[in-house]
Parts: structure tokens; sequence; C-alpha cells
């Protein structure tokens, strides 16, 4: 439940997006969103309704979650968008299980029966027929792919490093520290970029319309602490094979948004997509305790 929540959160995301991004450049959005996150979870805390008690033994495992996703995620993924297709990033972002599984194997000594590997395989496959109509040829463009691979490998390095830490830390503990980390890091390059070349007071007057300040809450409160909270709680009790298939949930439910809010055309061939990925995500789900760990 804690997976498909925050795979339904990040699939709506995209509408809040594209909304702040009228006004925002990325930094500032970056930045802004989750420096509200910050504050949030940080009002939680002085309010007592988290616990969060970060110790010199927990820093070195937090922060390198917290380096993984948001920073060199998002710092990837956004330049990987912007040098290709939307369908081209679509479809190399579907990756992230298949690297999760395969590093899951590697580094924790996950196993995943033959039925769950073709599982997440489909997935990737139900994300191609999802973007499809939407492909347009793309640009191709070798900096951009590589950009994207490089995010996929932050994504899934984040799974394995989150659950790892999940030994040590609560999931609260896990999000606080990326939180800040990404708070601090995303504010840090919007207000220089500001400086250098319109004025610090234009960072903060892009924030004054309502439509703005809605998508930065939805993005900072709920795209930010709950799914990412919904996602290091996943960790922390399902093996990251099993969790990582749900990333594949967002393009389904971005589509689905797109038609219901913004009247956006679905494809028949969309539609089949869809039940594949969801077929796939059942299918990682069996037979996963007796796959989860090492004889």
């Amino acid at each position: 439940m804690a997976s498909a929540t925050s795979a339904v959160i990040f699939g709506f995301s995209f509408l809040f997006t594209k909304a702040a991004l009228d006004s925002l450049d990325m930094f500032q959005l970056l930045g802004s969103r989750f420096l509200v996150a910050a504050i949030f979870m940080s009002a939680l805390r002085v309010s007592k309704r988290i616990n969060v008690e970060i110790t010199s033994g927990k820093v070195k495992d937090l922060l390198l979650v917290a380096i993984l996703q948001p920073i060199l995620y998002f710092i990837f993924e956004t330049i990987g968008v912007d040098l290709t297709s939307a369908s081209e990033s679509g479809i190399l972002i579907a990756l992230i299980p298949v690297a999760v599984a395969v590093f899951a194997a590697w580094i924790l000594k996950e196993r995943l029966t033959l039925w769950q590997w073709l599982s997440i395989l489909a997935s990737v496959g139900g994300v191609v027929l999802i973007t499809l109509p939407r492909f347009q040829g793309g640009s191709g463009q070798l900096t951009g792919i590589l950009a994207l691979l490089g995010a996929v490998l932050a994504g899934a390095l984040y799974q394995i490093f989150s659950k790892k830490a999940s030994g040590t830390s609560s999931p609260v503990e896990v999000t606080y520290m990326m939180m800040w980390v990404g708070a601090l890091f995303f504010s840090g390059l919007g207000i220089w970029k500001s400086v250098r070349t319109s004025g610090l007071p234009s960072y903060f007057s892009a924030f004054i319309s309502p439509d703005t300040l809605l998508a930065i809450l939805y993005l900072g409160i709920l795209s930010s602490v709950v799914a990412f909270f919904c996602m290091n709680y996943a960790l922390s009790r399902l093996t990251p094979s099993k969790s990582a298939v749900f990333i594949n949930l967002t393009p389904v439910v971005s589509v689905l948004a797109g038609v219901l809010f913004r009247g956006e055309s679905f494809a028949p061939i969309q539609l089949l997509g869809a039940v594949v990925v969801l077929l796939s995500v059942w299918g990682v789900g069996q037979n996963q305790e007796s796959a989860s760990s090492p004889p």
C-alpha cells in the first residue's frame, strides 16, 4: 500500500510541476519544494508528531541516501529530460526496477525467481507501450541519454542504500535527512543563480501566484514528504526489487491524470501498457517470501 501510494502521488505530481514551471525555473522549483518539505517535517518534529534522532553513527548512511536521492537523481533527470524527448525519458527511467533487481542481487544477495525477473522486464515493456503514442523520434543526444542512465543508477542505488539504512534508522529519519539535504542544496543553487542573473528579489517574487503556491505545497508536502516516506517505509519492509517495480505505476497514473484533468488523449495501446504494468506489479509479488533471502 505504501509503494502504491507513493506511485499515485508521484503520478499526479506532473500536473503540479507543469503549473509551477510556468513561473519558476527548475532550481527555484526544486529548492522551494524541498524547503517546504524540510520545514514541514521540522514542524512535525518540534510538535513531537514524529521522532527524529540522527546520531553520529547514522549520519554516514543517511547522507549517502540523500546524495543519491534527491540530489544526484534530480540533477541527472533534469538534464536528461531537457536533452531528450519525453518518451525517451519515460522509457529510460522505467529501467530503474531492472537496475534495482541487479544491484539487490549483487549487493544485498537478494534472490528473484525467473517469473519475477520476467515481470520486472514486462513492466518496462508496459511503460514503452504507454509512451509510444507520444514518441516523436526524439533527439537521441548522447549527453541526455547518459544523464538519464545516471538518473537510473542514482535511483536504483537510492533504493538499495535506503534499505540498508533502514537497519539503523527509521523511515522518518531517512526522509528527514533527504528533505533537508535537498532543501539546502537546491535552494542554494537557485539563490546563487538568481543573484548572478536577475538579483535576489527575483527568486522570491515568483512565489506570489496562488497557483504556484498550491503546486509547491503539493510537491513539497505530498510529493516529497509523504511519497518519499512511503517509499522509505516500503523499503524497510519489502525487498528493493518488489518495491521498485511500483515506480512504473507512476506513468500509468500520470497518463490517467492527464486524461481526467487536462483532456489529453488516451490511445488503446496505452491502455494495454497500463494493464501490462499492473500485471507486472502483481507478478513481482508472487513467491516473494521464498525469493527475498538467500539460503
